[in-house]
């Protein structure tokens, strides 16, 4: 709604390709035998070939398309079930409103993954604040130090084994907007590795033009 437009800001086209498939072209950058799995809305799911009929023939078999839920976490959810992978494979949970994730960001966020051995960890993609922050309080605000925040991006990393229950556990869906935090709850421990600011997320009408423009 934010966004505008005839269609989810995932499917609006920049050029000739939607957002969500530039998305998917950065990680099959990274590695073409990578396995995608695009959760959409079971409206649009529908509407798939009416809508995308020549992405449809780029993505062929490499990618596989599964209705979402009504949350994020309901939709994250149902793409994990649909991936069934093993518990030792890495799994990157991507916002595709993030159309400028660039192959050398995922291949941090790999590299720090696969740094712990052990598994019971997962890595998240961080930018600094360019803006003061102030914490609202009922009395008003009060100014924070943004040396100790950082924005939160995607993808986010995590192996399957430690994920995957992590999502199968929640009960307040709308307690976790981020699947840091779901990890987290379950005892899975975040670490952070440098992200991009060119990884923003789309979220307004101006969006959608800085990024045509870019």
């Amino acid at each position: 709604m934010r966004a505008g437009g005839p269609l989810p800001k995932q499917f609006q086209k920049v050029g000739e390709r939607s957002l969500f498939w530039r998305s998917v072209e950065a990680f099959l950058r990274f590695d073409p035998s990578m396995r995608v799995v695009l959760v959409v809305h079971p409206e649009f799911l529908a509407r798939w070939h009416e809508l995308f009929a020549s992405e449809e023939t780029a993505l062929g078999a490499r990618v596989t398309k599964v209705a979402g839920g009504p949350s994020r976490v309901a939709s994250v959810r149902c793409g994990l079930e649909a991936l069934g992978a093993g518990p030792s494979d890495l799994v990157f949970i991507h916002d595709s409103a993030r159309p400028l994730v660039s192959p050398e960001l995922i291949a941090r966020g790999e590299a720090c993954v696969r740094g712990f051995a052990e598994g019971g960890v997962g890595a998240v993609p961080v930018v600094p604040l360019a803006d003061s922050i102030r914490r609202l309080t009922p009395e008003g605000s009060v100014s924070v130090p943004r040396s100790e925040y950082v924005a939160v991006q995607t993808p986010q990393i995590f192996r399957y084994g430690d994920i995957a229950p992590a999502y199968a556990r929640v009960a307040d869906e709308s307690a976790f907007t981020d699947d840091a935090s779901v990890a987290e709850a379950a005892g899975v421990r975040v670490v952070t590795f440098p992200g991009d600011s060119l990884n923003f997320k789309v979220t307004t009408p101006l969006d959608l033009r800085i990024i045509q423009w870019m």
